[in-house]
């Protein structure tokens, strides 16, 4: 049976259901199903923003709010009509746009961490309610706005109308979310900096998928207003944002489904709760959740999809093939990296102090020191204009100013970490594909079933045996495989220059030596730079052709492996000992 047939007829069987379903339901069910289908589709925008991308936000209340205010303000100020309708749904969206746009900017720039974007999602509501509070007969103040004219349709029709909405908004977000873009955002979720370090302009992405989802509350919001012809400060307030998280926490987040059914039985429950129950109901509903989150951490349906993935085995559907060819390399010995006076600072104290080297395409230089000598505050100050205090860095020719590290990597720099920095949750080929954004742009709603990659990114994959493991999530890798997939997705980039920070770190010795093997053929074959830090003296012995001693923050030699090894500085900076070559720490 062809793969799209099965989501099809439960598209199908799905609409039938809401077609047929004010036919079965009494008058009470089907308002409070009305209401709840467009809270759920409210529900879908924060499982997108929290389960997708990673952000959990609390502002989605407002965006709805602004929806429903849109529409209230407009049929009181103007009465119904066709020219009001669609004017109220030009500044629901234009407005949400407006402000989701400036809460991303504010939320998401270079830098910020999840929990101050959160907290920016926090306040967005509460300052929300507190205009609408102070504009008067304008918002209705505390009251809200009532009794104005809206749409006179049955509660019937306005069933069938919410339910095929939220279905419609609901397959959409699937369609997106399981394509090479919705991949994309799980990138972000689990790795922000690695997506950064690949090129990813990760503040911009987010801004733009916060917008997006602003919009879709914010009409949800406009027809909950329309239905119900009231429009209060709850329906832009905190406590609806945190409702909405809640909801998405109890259907399983990353899911879009889960969300949905948490919403719908929610919004039911709470309805004959509230007449039944009236003091207790939100201490049960509470305790549900609670209960939930303590026994199933990934909501109802995120405890069922991972016994799902359980039973069924890893088949391959990603096909490798190699990339276009890149055009040969115009000068092969040019100058990679240029460094001049570089300085890093915390207050008065100096980590680096008036750094200075030139480091050549086809050049392997190592960076070795003592602990606490500076390497990684230097690997930092390449890769991030951001960092440095003082000083000039250049990249293939290129100053990369106060840069970050998106824009310096376009300059033809890869940078793999101390620590392997992959995506846990995505597979391999789809780390792989994340890693060629700036190449293949990701399809919208569609997967890519096979993935290209340049010859060296090729090399590491069939070496390592990843190659037989590409549909395989990455938290499931080895230490080893972990680093062999974190060079492979550098060396997707088509790098000139490669900074490497203790790359054999706890690997065997057969995987240091492939390690070394396909480094010296990149900086042979391929021409490219290598500035590596490494503590094991082997190792660094074997690939190198320069050695640079940091010491103290400062610049102690540089020179080739012998005049190194053989150096007294050298001896007198480990400690004051006498150390013989094959002693000398790296």
């Amino acid at each position: 049976m062809p793969p799209l047939i099965v989501p099809a007829l439960l598209v199908a069987l799905a609409a039938a259901v809401i077609l047929v379903a004010p036919l079965l339901l009494d008058t009470y069910l089907v308002n409070i199903l009305v209401r709840a289908c467009f809270v759920a589709i409210a529900a879908i925008t924060v499982d997108i923003m929290w389960g997708y991308c990673g952000t959990l936000t609390f502002g989605q209340s407002a965006f709805f709010g602004i929806g429903a205010y849109a529409l209230a303000i407009m049929f009181t100020e103007y009465g119904f009509g066709t020219w009001q309708i669609f004017a109220a749904i030009g500044a629901a969206v234009a407005v949400a746009a407006a402000v989701a746009a400036f809460t991303g900017w504010l939320s998401f720039y270079p830098g910020s961490t999840p929990l101050y974007a959160s907290v920016i999602s926090l306040v967005v509501p509460i300052v929300l309610v507190q205009i609408l509070y102070s504009g008067g007969t304008f918002t209705g103040s505390s009251s809200g706005l009532v009794g104005f004219e809206s749409f006179d349709l049955e509660i019937e029709t306005w069933l069938r109308l919410a339910g095929l909405g939220l279905l419609a908004t609901a397959v959409l977000a699937l369609v997106v979310m399981r394509s090479d873009t919705g991949r994309l955002l799980s990138a972000l979720r689990d790795n922000d900096s690695r997506c950064t370090y690949l090129g990813i302009d990760t503040s911009r992405l987010r801004i733009v998928v916060l917008v997006l989802s602003a919009i879709v509350s914010a009409l949800a919001g406009f027809f909950y207003a329309g239905f119900g012809a009231v429009a209060a400060p709850e329906n832009a307030s905190f406590a609806f944002g945190t409702n909405l998280v809640i909801m998405v926490a109890l259907g399983g987040r990353g899911t879009v489904i889960g969300p949905v059914i948490g919403a719908l039985c929610i919004e039911v429950a709470s309805a004959y709760l509230a007449n039944s129950l009236p003091y207790v109901w939100e201490l049960i509903v509470g305790l549900a959740l609670i209960i939930v989150i303590l026994v199933f951490p990934d909501g109802l349906l995120g405890a069922v999809m991972r016994l799902v993935k359980r039973g069924r085995s890893a088949v391959a559907t990603t096909i490798l093939q190699p990339a276009i060819a890149a055009t040969a390399v115009s000068n092969p010995d040019a100058v990679a990296i240029e460094v001049r006076a570089l300085g890093k600072h915390y207050g008065s104290l100096a980590v680096l102090d008036g750094v200075q080297f030139t480091a050549y395409r086809g050049e392997l230089l190592s960076l070795v020191g003592p602990n606490g000598a500076g390497k990684t505050t230097l690997i930092r100050c390449l890769s991030d204009g951001r960092e440095r205090s003082t000083g000039n860095v250049a990249i293939a020719g290129h100053d990369i100013a106060r840069l970050p590290p998106d824009r310096v990597v376009r300059f033809g720099l890869g940078r793999k970490f101390q620590t392997a920095s992959v995506f846990e949750t995505l597979t391999v080929a789809e780390c792989l594909r994340v890693a060629r954004t700036h190449a293949d742009p990701p399809a919208l709603t569609s997967r890519s079933a096979t993935l290209a990659l340049p010859p060296a990114a090729m090399s590491v994959v069939e070496r390592s045996g990843l190659g037989e493991r590409l549909d395989e999530e990455a938290r499931n890798l080895s230490h080893g495989l972990k680093q062999a997939l974190e060079l492979a997705m550098v060396l997707s980039l088509e790098p000139d220059v490669l900074l490497l920070d203790e790359p054999t770190a706890g690997l065997t010795r057969a995987e240091r030596q492939g390690f070394a093997d396909i480094l010296t053929t990149l900086a042979r074959r391929d021409r490219l730079c290598i500035l590596l830090v490494e503590h094991d003296l082997d190792f660094v012995r074997e690939i190198s052709s320069r050695i640079i001693v940091l010491h103290q923050g400062r610049l102690a030699l540089d020179g080739s492996v012998d005049e190194v090894v053989n150096s007294e500085l050298v001896r007198e900076i480990y400690t004051g000992q006498h150390v013989s070559h094959a002693e000398v720490p790296a």
